[in-house]
């Protein structure tokens, strides 16, 4: 009930210049987001590896809209990839990049063309590394240019990974398009405020839209990565994956930096591919909305410092 509120309200400018001056923001912020530079990211990496996880870098960024910020962006991954590197770090990282935080947003030029050159120049940093890029998706304006810029990328590195989110209603037809041998998606249940005619609304029509996408997802020939933090669903994925003859190396668990470790490790330890997506970068405000909005848990914990400060 609350979920659209709070993605509403975060909108407005006058409230994400009071949250992102509260003090005890900054403290609440550290759970959800591994810090604000290339160093804190490569020391989130390193403390995740050696808990046997694997990751998914993501610098916090989106709807950029001047060259010199998206330049900026594109910048901080070479800078953590090869940071990553001379750390030994590289080998089986992921980067995830929003093509709008990399000049897909841009007015004024061709934001579809910046976005891609911005794209290529991290893939191919990464690949060069050991590591890997998934594109993260966004509302569903993006959706289209989003997907042939993955088809672009995915000419000189095939295995480039994308996210689909589930409550969209189109999501379940670009699934079959994404089911091919060495295809990876992360299938997510999706944390946009969309009307809808194009997304599904109610928490039970999205949970039904996640297993139908489990299902695509499982049946095909790709690489499939559940990003879930609902129990319910890691056992569905783990059942859809036993009926269709899936061993462990065919598809991974992931979750979010901050919520539910214990479960990760657990997971972990029942043999299972684990990969934490890690946000970093000072640019936190729209990612950690997004994760008040999308669990009630992520809410409480807030107000619960909220009230313990004041």
């Amino acid at each position: 009930m609350l979920r659209k509120p709070i993605l509403a309200l975060s909108a407005s400018s006058s409230v994400r210049k009071l949250i992102t001056r509260l003090p005890l923001t900054r403290d609440v912020v550290n759970r959800f987001v591994a810090g604000e530079t290339t160093a804190d990211a490569v020391r989130a990496v390193r403390d995740l590896r050696a808990k046997g996880l694997q990751v998914t870098m993501d610098h916090l960024g989106e709807d950029t809209t001047d060259t010199a910020q998206a330049d900026a962006t594109v910048a901080a991954y070479l800078e953590l990839i090869a940071a990553l590197g001379e750390a030994g770090l590289a080998d089986g990282a992921e980067m995830s990049v929003k093509l709008s935080a990399v000049g897909q947003a841009l007015t004024g030029t061709d934001g579809h063309a910046y976005a891609l050159a911005s794209a290529r120049k991290i893939a191919d940093a990464a690949y060069a590394a050991g590591a890997r890029m998934n594109l993260d998706i966004e509302d569903h304006t993006t959706i289209d240019s989003t997907l042939q810029i993955l088809k672009e990328l995915r000419t000189d590195h095939p295995d480039v990974g994308v996210a689909i989110q589930a409550m969209l209603r189109r999501s379940e037809q670009d699934l079959v398009q994404l089911t091919g041998p060495g295809s990876r998606v992360r299938l997510v249940k999706g944390a946009y405020n969309e009307p809808a005619e194009v997304a599904f609304q109610t928490p039970a029509e999205v949970d039904l839209a996640y297993v139908r996408g489990l299902k695509t997802l499982m049946a095909g020939d790709g690489y499939v990565m559940v990003g879930s933090h609902d129990p319910r669903m890691i056992k569905i994925a783990a059942a859809l994956a036993e009926e269709n003859g899936r061993g462990t190396d065919t598809y991974e668990h992931q979750m979010l930096f901050g919520i539910r470790a214990d479960e990760q490790l657990k997971l972990r330890a029942e043999g299972k591919t684990f990969r934490v997506y890690v946000p970093y970068g000072s640019d936190w405000y729209g990612y950690f909305t997004r994760r008040l909005a999308e669990r009630p848990a992520n809410l409480l914990f807030f107000l619960r410092a909220m009230l313990t400060r004041s």
